[in-house]
């Protein structure tokens, strides 16, 4: 418990303008309590107000650390500070129950003191430089589909001459030949204005293709140098390895292999004389869904994953029940080989049986 561990705590409740800190002892005491702004002065002061209040072993209790607490976690991290992340305090479940910013921070430095297992904040560097590109990817991505959805629509009202020349050709052929388009004085206003709708939407999409080619080609770059071994596994993408590079942060985040935080954790759902495991809809999602795509090639492509598969089908498990163990047996694999990459640069070739 970090009760046993520290002489206080401060929980700071963070704000894009303002930050709220309280000093509370290992007993739940409130000692002192303070505010100052978001910024580098403000960062300051609230390291004066912790040596002042709790001069000996000392740990920050901080909300919003990936995004409003972002600066002043890094802050304290350059500091030598010890820092914790807390989740967003449960609020009063009567209706009409206090909150105020002052509240907040004492319950997240209450909420640290009674958690048994603390929280470490993500890394940043390399790892935050992975993270924004994978998210502006990923809007890159959804822009495109939103823009080839509209893309097709146009196409499927566009007058019937243009229509007929565009239908006989493929999706990719589709959007060269529209993004060439050029109106003719002599068409009718309708025709015009389809073809420069069709120019502007198709030119829209290969401006956001290329865009999100480019960002993988940086991401690629990073994960061949912070862990080119998740490249050579069965399955695993520069997408994908990206994803679970960006989850896992750094060594020593996990005590164990992560199960219930990328939600392939097995959850009991037995009922009288039936004893069965459900899937694990919690965690992080997007850990989650880079697990499954990776299961989902290695059931397609690895000889050894269709083995295991089929073995335990024919346990008496379903296919769901099976790829929700292959996802356990990833998550197990890829959390041994970021553990030890620092140590041993090689991958492991252990078989699925063995994991």
């Amino acid at each position: 418990m970090l009760a046993e561990q520290v002489d206080g705590v401060i929980g700071v409740d963070t704000h894009r303008d303002t930050l709220a800190a309280a000093a509370v002892s290992p007993i739940g005491a409130v000692l002192a309590t303070t505010d100052a702004p978001a910024n580098a002065r403000g960062y300051r002061r609230l390291l004066d107000f912790a040596r002042q209040h709790i001069p000996g072993r000392r740990c920050w209790a901080l909300e919003g650390v990936g995004s409003y607490g972002a600066g002043l976690a890094a802050f304290l991290d350059q500091a030598g500070e010890q820092v914790v992340e807390v989740l967003r305090p449960k609020r009063p479940a009567v209706r009409g129950g206090r909150k105020t910013d002052m509240i907040d921070a004492i319950r997240a430095a209450k909420e640290a003191l009674a958690s048994e297992h603390l929280i470490q904040p993500r890394a940043r560097g390399e790892r935050e430089a992975l993270r924004v590109l994978l998210v502006t990817r990923h809007g890159a991505v959804l822009a495109s589909t939103a823009a080839i959805n509209q893309f097709k629509g146009l196409i499927v009202s566009a007058p019937d001459d243009l229509r007929a020349e565009l239908r006989r050709l493929k999706r990719p052929a589709q959007i060269s030949r529209c993004a060439q388009l050029r109106d003719r004085p002599a068409q009718s206003i309708e025709h015009r204005m389809t073809v420069r709708a069709l120019r502007s939407t198709a030119q829209r999409v290969q401006a956001l293709q290329t865009e999100a080619k480019d960002l993988e080609g940086e991401i690629l770059g990073l994960v061949r140098q912070m862990a080119p071994e998740l490249l050579g596994l069965q399955g695993v993408g520069p997408i994908t390895a990206a994803q679970v590079l960006v989850s896992w942060s750094h060594p020593g985040r996990f005590r164990s292999e992560a199960a219930s935080f990328a939600g392939v954790s097995p959850i009991p759902a037995s009922s009288g004389l039936k004893n069965r495991y459900r899937i694990n809809r919690s965690g992080d999602r997007q850990l989650n869904r880079a697990l499954h795509t990776i299961t989902l090639i290695r059931m397609r492509l690895d000889p050894a994953t269709k083995t295991y598969v089929a073995r335990r089908i024919g346990e008496g498990k379903t296919s769901r029940d099976a790829q929700r163990c292959l996802k356990r047996a990833v998550c197990r694999q890829l959390f041994k080989i970021l553990e030890r990459s620092d140590r041993t640069p090689t991958i492991s070739s252990e078989p699925l049986d063995a994991i």
